[in-house]
């Protein structure tokens, strides 16, 4: 089995230039995923990819698993999600899971949005797109 040619369009436009190092060390697992996740899934419904990511992103949050979270927020911002969408996201969460297990996707998102992205905190919800100022 070989990954789709539209697994690896859609894996390419959320995550530019990433190198797998499962698929080095478990070729197998990551054609049947990335076959699935970024293909059958994404092919399925009539969700736009913004509205399928967020909806990724707070289910991550709320089954706690904050690595995959990490690299689908990454994801997310990729394909236009806004900084200030994505803390609406995580803030959304707290009443629903509880702020302590809310907390480290706060500093995560945070450490994102600053070191990777360049944004500066607190973010301006007040000012139009200022969301879509960060890099």
């Amino acid at each position: 089995m070989a990954i789709s040619e539209t697994a690896q369009k859609n894996h390419e436009e959320l995550f530019p230039n990433h190198k797998s190092t499962l698929k080095v060390t478990d070729p197998e697992l990551i054609e049947a995923f990335d076959n699935f996740a970024f293909d059958e899934v994404l092919s399925y419904g009539n969700l736009d990819t913004k509205t399928r990511l967020m909806a990724i992103l707070a289910s991550l949050i709320a089954q706690h698993t904050l690595s995959e979270y990490k690299v689908m927020l990454g994801g997310a911002l990729n394909v236009g999600i806004t900084p200030i969408e994505v803390k609406e996201i995580v803030y959304q969460a707290v009443p629903y899971i509880g702020i302590a297990k809310v907390f480290d996707f706060i500093h995560a998102t945070n450490d994102i949005l600053e070191s990777a992205r360049s944004c500066k905190l607190p973010l301006l919800s007040t000012v139009p797109d200022f969301g879509m100022l960060c890099l």
